[in-house]
């Protein structure tokens, strides 16, 4: 059934990108030039035809930039967003602080039109996983991080 949910999700995201051009044009696709240490965080139950390591008990999608794009992992698929999940449950697409490092739209958020389709479908992809109990305490957990990074990175702003 998980297999099943993360092909849904996939599909819903196919063939949507964060902006209406080729968001690669902007940083010379920084988030696709892999190294043996850095990678995109797999959801439970994915399984990807890439090389996979495991990183403090975390699962992560490590490539050498170069893939076929409709084999890419969900995180490849929606970054720099995530399906954010509210302390009451909602689903939202929300710019992922944890890429900050990488990609130059995370920083200027408020300045890119990002395509509403790819953002409506984000959340949708993220109202699919959920129905998973794996996935949802995934996409929980990780909102909680993205919280306390956003704390932290706001802090810093203001020093």
């Amino acid at each position: 059934m998980k297999k099943d949910i993360i092909t849904q999700a996939k599909a819903v995201l196919f063939p949507y990108t964060p902006l209406i051009a080729d968001c690669g044009l902007v940083c010379g696709k920084a988030c696709c030039k892999g190294d043996s240490e850095t990678g995109m965080l797999l959801f439970p139950g994915e399984d990807t035809s890439l090389t996979v390591k495991e990183k403090n008990g975390v699962r992560l999608c490590v490539c050498n930039g170069i893939c076929n794009r409709n084999e890419r992992p969900l995180s490849c698929m929606i970054f720099p967003f995530f399906p954010y999940m509210d302390e009451n449950g909602k689903i939202q697409a929300k710019a992922d602080i944890r890429g900050i490092n990488v990609c130059p739209l995370i920083s200027h958020k408020n300045e890119v039109l990002f395509s509403k389709i790819f953002l409506r479908r984000v959340a949708r992809a993220g109202r699919i996983l959920i129905k998973d109990e794996e996935c949802r305490e995934f996409i929980r957990e990780t909102s909680r991080e993205m919280d306390t990074l956003e704390k932290f990175y706001g802090q810093r702003k203001g020093l």
